[in-house]
Order: C-alpha cells, then structure tokens, then sequence
C-alpha cells in the first residue's frame, strides 16, 4: 500500500498560476493540453461505515480534453479504482493514526500536510465494479468532477513532486503532492504560506461552499440539473 503525501491550495488567478508555473519550467505531463476530465463516484455503506473510519472508495473515470473540453483522439477514457485510508502507524496493523484526517493543520491533525495511505488500480468496466459494490450493500452516494491538468518541475529538487491544477464547480485549486519538503518548498516559490494549505477534501468543500451559498447540497458537477440531495444515515 503506497502513501499519499498532498496538500491543496486555493487559487485565486489562474492565468497568473500557470505563469508562475511556467517561470518554474512547469511542464504538463499528458499528452496534448495535459487537461483531463475526471468525473468521480464515491461509494458507501448504507450507514456510512467508511466515512466513519474517515476511509474513501471511488471510481474515478477520466477523459483527455482539449482546453475547449472537447475529447482528444487517441487513447480515450479509463476509469481507476482508489481506497484511501488514514496512514497506519507502524507496528499498529489495523489502527488507522489521525495524521491525514479531514482537519485543518498542526492543532488537529499533527501535520501541515495530509497523508494517507493509498490503493489505486485501472478497472477495465467501471460500470460492472459499481454493480457489485451495489450487491454488496454499497451506494455511490456522492458524484463529483473537475478537469485537472498534472505538472512536473524541471528542477533537480522537485523530482517525484506532482502539481495538479484542478478546475472544479467551486472554483480552482491546485494539489501538490510528493514529499513534504517538497510540497513546502514549491508552494512557497508559487508564493504560498503553511497558513495557505488545505488539508480538506473537494466533498467537505463543496459541503462548506453550499452553506455559505445558503443551498441544498448535491453532486458537485458543472450542470446538474437532476439534484442528488444527501441522504440522511440512519
């Protein structure tokens, strides 16, 4: 089971963002624009058991776009199997620690950065591994999508760090994942603070976005016009 070191930051100019990546020989990682669309279910208990242990299954389908949206030829979409976990200790088989949690920084979770641990695999019919879930007493209860656009530094010192431009419905984002030093040291030539991390994930986001915009939370999708309203947990 690998790790998971990130963090996300809030961007305010997009335009500007991608200059200063460009200042720092940023270059994309996909082919074509490098922006991919990920359209993302979330799957459950009926009761909630994974969101309880703070744990994630998603199937996350994602399609190479354009900078208009539109699909590029050429290997088209896959869809990807990840379960995420809180980071367990050593020597504590099966106790999940409260590093990596949903929380803000240092007071609450003991770190400026999230760390999890991480299982991903490509699935070839997302669609049949839903159904299962489904007979196996799960729900996708939570769809979410964004298109991203996945950076690497040139410099020697960011090899293995990843920068992800994420444009979502709630507005633009970027995750920084790799090694701690190296998330803190490219956050803060892209003229980012620890003050600036966020340590939270898009549906906590999106959750906190809807009370503030005083509206019924759904899927956090571009267009929705058929709302999924949340499902009480018995």
């Amino acid at each position: 089971m690998a790790q998971e070191t990130e963090i996300k930051l809030r961007i305010r100019d997009l335009d500007a963002f991608r200059r200063a990546l460009k200042q720092h020989q940023g270059k994309t990682v996909f082919r074509g624009s490098g922006r991919v669309h990920e359209m993302n279910l979330i799957f459950d208990t009926a009761r909630g058991g994974l969101a309880k242990k703070a744990q994630l299954l998603r199937i996350r389908t994602e399609t190479p776009v354009d900078n208009e949206g539109k699909n590029l030829p050429g290997p088209g979409t896959r869809a990807v199997l990840t379960f995420k976990r809180p980071m367990v200790e050593a020597g504590e088989a099966g106790v999940s620690s409260s590093k990596g949690g949903d929380k803000g920084q240092t007071a609450e979770s003991g770190s400026w950065h999230k760390v999890l641990d991480e299982i991903e695999t490509v699935v070839t019919d997302a669609a049949t591994l839903a159904t299962i879930f489904e007979g196996l007493g799960m729900r996708g209860w939570f769809r979410y999508e964004k298109y991203r656009t996945t950076y690497r530094l040139s410099a020697r010192w960011a090899k293995g760090l990843l920068i992800e431009i994420d444009e979502t419905p709630i507005g633009n984002f970027a995750e920084l994942e790799g090694a701690a030093g190296k998330i803190d040291r490219a956050a803060k030539e892209l003229g980012y603070s620890k003050a600036d991390y966020i340590l939270k994930n898009y549906l906590t986001l999106y959750k906190e976005e809807c009370r503030k915009r005083g509206k019924a939370p759904g899927d956090m999708l571009f267009q929705n016009p058929n709302r999924v309203h949340f499902k009480k947990k018995s």
